[in-house]
Parts: structure tokens; C-alpha cells; sequence
């Protein structure tokens, strides 16, 4: 009995050891699988974000590459595509912008992973249908090609987000574009044929941003009655061609539709005023009316309290608009090339500037107050005519960056008290060719 007992624990010894070496086995199997595992990941991520810029090294391990960016350089740039392009079947982003391709490469059609695809610059004349094909293309980039028209295969890119149609030769845009319901950027600037708007894109509900710089628009007011359905649009620029008769003279009563605009930028008209309607406009935080005829606007701007960006540099002001005061968020301020012979005092209001620009004005001085914005980092005031500053500009003690070139009268006395009073800052008092000129100065004749 005794020795079967002992043979039993033997035997329980013994199973109890080697599941215990099992175990051990399994689990450095398990950390061993998870490494390699780890490491695979690791590569695959690696080999996503690695961008190719020479075709050979990508036509030469065609299953690894996944961005391609092959901008065309003097003397170097493409007119076709090999064949083996096609096998670049990974390949997920693609710019071959500023080449000298004059047709489509066929071999991009190949490529159905292909999501971003950069074609601008370039002499194309045509899209074939084809591209339809590429389901999965999120952005294209067909600007500054000269196209007189449009496939109607890209208005069957149903995942398409981001197109830019800028600087081509077409003449009108099809309804079908309506199809685009996933869109949310579209860039139509510098299209000097086009010169109206489908009325059918005023139902892409997903856009967010529109740009039409230069337009050749004939009817501004009827277009932007239907830019004006874009109710989720966020940022809209827009300007006219100096060919264009037809100016823009009035914010067209469209843009008050567009309640979730947050970047508006109307430069380059002849805007002589901003009406009170601008107040409607609350979620904007950049407003850009620069290059107009403005010499007032409403003091209902002062309701903008998201507005962080002002650009009303090239007008006709004299004075800064009242109601300026009151943009409590306004980080920047750019009143440059105005004329501005003095600035108020109501100026200190705006706690929160960061940068002012009050460059090419005819300021002979600024008022004290100015010593309150405790948290100017930049202030140019290059261009005018200003023979001092206040002392209390020495409370500026976050301002990094002063601009007082092409003051041509102030003393060097003044100059001296200026740099003591912020001695942290960099002030510039020469232009870049006065301080080379003094370089050069010093150089050859200073002993």
C-alpha cells in the first residue's frame, strides 16, 4: 500500500512540475507573441506616416508606401507616370503638385485606397470619368490647372470633403454638385469665367468654408442670397476681381442668414459703411474688411463679444469706429494704412490686445492710455509721424515687439528715453536697407 501512495505523489509531483513548466512556456510564448505583435503595429504606423518623396524608392517597395509627395522642381519636374505606378496599391495620399502633366494619369485610378490626392499646378485640360472610381478620395486639389470644364464623374465622390476648383478656365458649375453632401470646404477664387453660382449648392449642408476670392460675379446680391441657406458655413472670404464692373459696394443682406460664421473676410471692395445688421453675426471671432472706402461702422460692433480679429487696415478713418471699445475678447488690431492723426483714448478698453498695427497713419503722438494694454506683445507704429512717446509706454512690460521705423522725427534724445523705458523689448527704428546701409557704413569706414 505504502509504495502506491508513494507512487502517487510521484506522479502528482511530477504533473504539478510540468504544468508549471507549461504555464512558464505559454506565458513567454504570450510576451513573445505580444512583442512581435507590438512591433508589426508599430511598423505598419511607422510605414503610414512615412512620406515617400523620390518615385524610384517607392515604385521599389510599392506595398509600403502610403504618402507620396513628388512636387515638381526646376528641371525636374513630371510630364507622365509609369505604368508601375498603379501598384502603389496602399497608397493613401498623393501630391504631385507643380509638375508639367498635361492628362490625367490613368494610373491614379488604380489606386482605390487613395483618400488625398494633390493635382494643382500642373496643365491639365481634362478629368476623365473615372475618378468617379476613387470612392474613397476625401480631398482633391484641381487648382491652377486651366480646365474649361467639369467631369461629372467628381459629383459622384460621395465621401469627397475638401475640393479646391481655384484659378481654372470653366464657365459655370453643374447642379450635380449638389451631390457633394459631405463637402466642407470649397475654393472656387480666381475662376475669371465664372460669374455665377448654381443655385443648387446653397443645399450642401455639410460646407463649412467657402472662398471666392476675385470673383466675376454679376449679380452679388443674388448669389449670396444662395450662399446665404449655408447654415452650418463657418468661414467665408470673399472678394471681387478689379476687372469686375460689378463692385461690391453693400454687405450683401445674405451673409446675416449665416449665424454660424465665424470667419467673414470681405477685403478689396468699396464698402463705404457696416451696418448695425453686423451684430447678428454672433459666434464671429475674424473679421476682415480691409482694402475698402470705410469711414464708419456701426457701434453695434461692440455685440461682437467673440470677436478675437479685426483687420480694417486701407480704409478711409480718421478716427477708430466707436463701439470698438467694447470687443472686450479682441486679441488683434489692425488699423495700418488709415488716416488717423490721433487715437483716442477709449483704446485702453481693450484689455486683452495682443497685437496693434497703427503703421502708415499720420499719428503725431499717442495718448497715455495706451500704457494700459498690459498685454501687447507686438505694436507697430512704423510710418508716421510721431516726434514722442508717452512715458507710460514703460508699463508695457509684455510688449516684445515695437515698430517705430520711417519716423523720421524722432530725436535721438527720444530714441534713447525709448529704449530705457523698455529696455526687454526689440525696437526697431531703421528700415532693413537703412540698417544695412549702416552696416555697410560702418564696415568700410569706422575705424
Amino acid at each position: 500500500m505504502f509504495p502506491t501512495i508513494r507512487w502517487l505523489l510521484l506522479r502528482i509531483l511530477d504533473v504539478s512540475m510540468n504544468l508549471n513548466f507549461i504555464s512558464l512556456i505559454l506565458e513567454r510564448a504570450f510576451v513573445l507573441i505580444f512583442f512581435v505583435l507590438t512591433v508589426c503595429l508599430y511598423s505598419c504606423i511607422r510605414n503610414e506616416e512615412k512620406e515617400y518623396r523620390n518615385l524610384e524608392d517607392a515604385l521599389g517597395s510599392p506595398m509600403s508606401v502610403y504618402h507620396l509627395r513628388l512636387i515638381g522642381k526646376s528641371g525636374k519636374q513630371l510630364t507622365s507616370l509609369p505604368e508601375e505606378f498603379r501598384n502603389l496599391q496602399n497608397l493613401q495620399k498623393l501630391n504631385l503638385s507643380y509638375n508639367r502633366l498635361t492628362s490625367f494619369p490613368k494610373e491614379i485610378l488604380k489606386l482605390k485606397n487613395l483618400q488625398e490626392l494633390d493635382l494643382s499646378y500642373n496643365r491639365l485640360g481634362s478629368v476623365p470619368e473615372e475618378i468617379q472610381d476613387l470612392q474613397n478620395l476625401r480631398i482633391l486639389y484641381l487648382s491652377h490647372n486651366p480646365f474649361q470644364s467639369l467631369p461629372k464623374g467628381i459629383w459622384n465622390l460621395q465621401n469627397l470633403q475638401n475640393l479646391d476648383l481655384s484659378s481654372n478656365q470653366f464657365t459655370s458649375l453643374p447642379k450635380e454638385i449638389e451631390r457633394l453632401q459631405k463637402l466642407r470646404t470649397l475654393g472656387l477664387s480666381f475662376n475669371y469665367r465664372l460669374t455665377s453660382l448654381p443655385k443648387e449648392i446653397g443645399n450642401l449642408q455639410s460646407l463649412q468654408t467657402l472662398i471666392l476670392h476675385d470673383s466675376q460675379f454679376t449679380q452679388i446680391s443674388q448669389e449670396f442670397e444662395i450662399i446665404g441657406k449655408l447654415q452650418n458655413l463657418q468661414k467665408l472670404h470673399f472678394s471681387v476681381s478689379f476687372s469686375n464692373p460689378h463692385k461690391l459696394t453693400s454687405v450683401p443682406r445674405g451673409i446675416w442668414r449665416l449665424k454660424n460664421l465665424q470667419e467673414l473676410s470681405l477685403s478689396y471692395g468699396m464698402l463705404t459703411s457696416l451696418p448695425k445688421e453686423i451684430a447678428k453675426l454672433q459666434n464671429l471671432q475674424t473679421l476682415d474688411l480691409s482694402a475698402n472706402r470705410l469711414t464708419s461702422i456701426s457701434k453695434e460692433i461692440g455685440k461682437l463679444q467673440n470677436l478675437k480679429k479685426l483687420n480694417l487696415s486701407s480704409n478711409l478713418f480718421t478716427s477708430v469706429p466707436k463701439g470698438i471699445g467694447k470687443l472686450q475678447g479682441l486679441q488683434e488690431l489692425n488699423l495700418s494704412h488709415n488716416r488717423f492723426k490721433f487715437l483716442q483714448s477709449e483704446i485702453e478698453d481693450l484689455q486683452n490686445l495682443r497685437n496693434l498695427d497703427l503703421s502708415s497713419n499720420q499719428l503725431t503722438s499717442l495718448p497715455k492710455e495706451i500704457g494700459n494694454l498690459r498685454n501687447l506683445g507686438l505694436l507697430n507704429l512704423s510710418s508716421n509721424q510721431l516726434t514722442s512717446l508717452p512715458k507710460e509706454i514703460e508699463r508695457l512690460q509684455n510688449l516684445r515687439s515695437l515698430d517705430l521705423t520711417n519716423n523720421n522725427s524722432l530725436s535721438y534724445q527720444e530714441k534713447e528715453k525709448i529704449k530705457k523705458l523698455l529696455p526687454k523689448c526689440n525696437i526697431r527704428f531703421l528700415t532693413d536697407i537703412e540698417e544695412a546701409e549702416a552696416r555697410y557704413y560702418r564696415d568700410n569706414y569706422d575705424e
